[in-house]
């Protein structure tokens, strides 16, 4: 089982005055890699309280894979990447690149996300979109990928490279 934590960022979320749909479609996704939701809030564009709520997810709570969504586009509010790149120890840029990149050939405002994901302790952190559509197609792009970099990341698996005898 993959301990997941969602942190909705949403200045009207937090305030109970738009309901939690993003939140909602990542629940029902990680369910596919065995992922059971452990912690789930809704917070307001705070940098400092992204920061600490990614911190108590990692540190105290230590969950596996936390996914955010909400805060990554141009507006002044949206400071959820700079609240990741904060508490991270070391970025993992493929994930954002590639979510970017696909998604792109569905909408050109792909461009316009900022989201960052990287690696705090043995838990990795995901910023997505803020929209429900966002969040299922940015998480199909990598959900497969990410049971073994978890397992990775808890030192469960050593070897990344497949044999030649195996792909054969």
């Amino acid at each position: 089982m993959i301990k997941v934590g969602i942190l909705t960022i949403s200045d009207k979320g937090s305030r109970g005055e738009r309901e939690d749909l993003s939140g909602k479609v990542i629940e029902e996704i990680v369910k596919k890699i065995n992922g059971e939701v452990k912690y789930y809030r809704i917070i307001p564009d705070e940098k400092e309280i992204i920061q600490e709520e990614l911190i108590k997810a990692v540190d105290s709570l230590h969950l596996d894979l936390i996914l955010t969504t909400g805060g990554t586009g141009l507006g002044k509010r949206d400071v959820t990447p700079e609240a990741t790149l904060a508490i991270i120890e070391k970025e993992a840029p493929g994930i954002s690149e590639i979510i970017r990149i696909k998604s792109f050939k569905k909408t050109n405002r792909a461009i316009l996300s900022r989201g960052v994901a990287g690696v705090r302790k043995e838990s990795l952190i995901i910023n997505l979109p803020g929209s429900p559509k966002g969040v299922r197609e940015s998480l199909e792009i990598v959900l497969d990928a990410l049971p073994h970099g978890i397992e990775v990341l808890k030192g469960q698996v050593t070897e990344c490279g497949r044999n030649y005898k195996e792909i054969r």
